[in-house]
């Protein structure tokens, strides 16, 4: 069991590129909000990056730092968080290959997140190591002994693969993995600028953590809105509107005018952009010069990344000892 006195929390993500505001709602608003009551974990899955982006390593250095400093510019404490690199903690890898001896590929083969991540990549044929990176993700998690998964809806039946793998284990061998409950975010889903899937750099629908003022103002400018509204005193319907739907989410002190005033006609699609891209840019403002300061610093967030994974691979090394322990497979004591 952890010993320390908080419960402890793992999250994190792929690096494969910069984070954006649905990987914010989604999940990194929770981690920073948690990170002063929770022992906290957070992971750059690397080696689960490689599961769709194999062929364009050479981007995954530069992706690393990059998430990294999206981290701290979000408010991540390394004091107090630890940061760390998947493929740089040997037992993660150790306990997949455990899990994996009792994880079946029919399991893994209707988990609903891995097919429609299989259909946004054109994955007809799935590698090995795609198909099951779920079983890493749930070594990923019960390695730290995790108490609590700060994740986005779309991850949700990855967490409940990794209660199943902590139950099979614990009656397979003995009660040693902590089986961890999950955290949606308040957005569990948020919607891209085009208004037709969720936000994601792959689909070009994403205002990102590290975009300029200007840049988020010109991608709200070009955000989709109520087609049936041509003129400003047009009556709106904005529950199909992609703007007001982030004001539901960063601007709710003024929601309840912002639809009143679309639907009476009394605010037009200028006016309504130009409020969100106001709150918008309040938000990432703070995250901006905290960005600014690291990235000026890139000693301190390589300093960072080395001690966090060093944490990480004490924590982690004591877990494999009762793992083994429970396998009956520490042979020399």
């Amino acid at each position: 069991m952890n010993n320390n006195k908080k419960k402890r929390i793992l999250t994190g993500d792929r690096p494969t590129g910069s984070l954006h505001l649905g990987h914010y709602v989604g999940s990194l608003a929770n981690r920073v909000k948690l990170q002063d009551e929770y022992d906290s974990y957070i992971i750059i899955a690397d080696v689960q990056a490689l599961t769709t982006h194999w062929e364009k390593d050479e981007n995954l250095s530069r992706d690393v730092f990059q998430i990294a400093t999206d981290y701290l510019a979000a408010g991540i404490k390394p004091e107090i968080s630890t940061i760390f690199i998947q493929s740089m903690i040997p037992e993660i890898h150790e306990l997949t290959m455990y899990y994996s001896m009792f994880t079946t590929v029919n399991v893994l083969r209707h988990n609903p997140t891995i097919k429609t991540e299989a259909a946004q990549h054109g994955l007809s044929d799935m590698p090995y190591g795609f198909l099951g990176y779920p079983v890493s993700q749930a070594a990923d998690i019960t390695i730290f002994k995790a108490d609590l998964v700060p994740v986005g809806e779309d991850q949700i039946p990855h967490i409940e693969l990794s209660r199943k793998i902590v139950r099979r284990f614990n009656e397979l061998y003995e009660p040693v993995l902590v089986e961890p409950q999950v955290l949606v975010g308040d957005v569990p889903r948020l919607i891209g600028l085009d208004g037709k899937d969720k936000m994601s750099k792959s689909l070009n629908n994403a205002i990102f953590l590290a975009d300029s003022a200007d840049e988020v103002k010109q991608k709200v400018w070009d955000a989709v809105t109520d087609p049936a509204r041509i003129r400003k005193t047009d009556l709106g319907h904005p529950e199909v509107c992609t703007v007001y739907a982030y004001h539901q989410v960063f601007n709710k002190a003024e929601i309840e005018e912002v639809e009143a005033d679309c639907r009476q006609g009394r605010i037009g699609c200028v006016q309504c952009k130009k409020k969100l891209t106001a709150k918008l840019n309040e938000l990432l403002e703070p995250m901006r010069e905290r960005r600014q300061s690291y990235l000026e610093q890139p000693e301190l967030v390589k300093d960072i990344l080395q001690e966090g994974t060093r944490r990480a691979h004490a924590v982690a090394k004591e877990t494999m000892l009762d793992v083994r322990s429970a396998m009956k497979i520490n042979y020399f004591g």
